[in-house]
């Protein structure tokens, strides 16, 4: 019985968390993303604030040290690219779980992606796609997720939300 209860509750720990995603074409997909607060895009993001999303994927080269996160966004039908801030876009700097790199072949990790909602865009809904590139910029995972842009609360600020986070 013991057995059957903690099967049961690892189920849903593995259940809890995923959001729906595309798969890049020609590009391997990630393990799973969780896009926080958002299982059924298009997920919801603030202006002012941080969308969180943590991404699983699998290492594809030994000894990956190099690995960058690169993002555009389809906006009014151009895609158009999001420049991070190296403290983002720095996969070895973000990864959870303890996992540290180098990454290795098929080593699995999951990597916290904070991305900041400028202020200046435009309130829509807009397809965000995130490519993990390793040093040589072969993508490592690449998935496309569709947001919807909102107003954020008046009361916080993104200060608020990264501590938070």
């Amino acid at each position: 019985m013991l057995r059957f209860v903690l099967l049961t509750l690892a189920c849903l720990c593995v259940a809890e968390g995923v959001t729906n995603f595309k798969q890049c074409k020609g590009k391997p997909a990630p393990l799973k993303v969780n896009v926080h607060d958002c299982e059924e895009p298009p997920c919801v993001v603030y202006k002012g604030q941080f969308a969180l999303m943590d991404v699983q994927f699998v290492g594809n080269e030994n000894n990956s040290r190099d690995l960058e996160t690169k993002v555009t966004a389809k906006v009014f039908g151009i895609t158009v690219p999001y420049d991070l801030p190296k403290e983002v876009s720095d996969i070895c700097e973000n990864l959870l779980y303890g996992a540290m790199c180098p990454i290795d072949k098929g080593e699995d990790v999951t990597y916290r992606f904070r991305f900041y909602v400028e202020q200046e865009f435009p309130e829509i809904t807009t397809e965000v796609t995130v490519t993990l590139n390793d040093a040589n910029m072969e993508p490592v995972a690449c998935f496309i997720v569709s947001c919807k842009i909102r107003k954020g609360p008046a009361s916080r600020n993104a200060t608020d939300t990264l501590l938070l986070a």
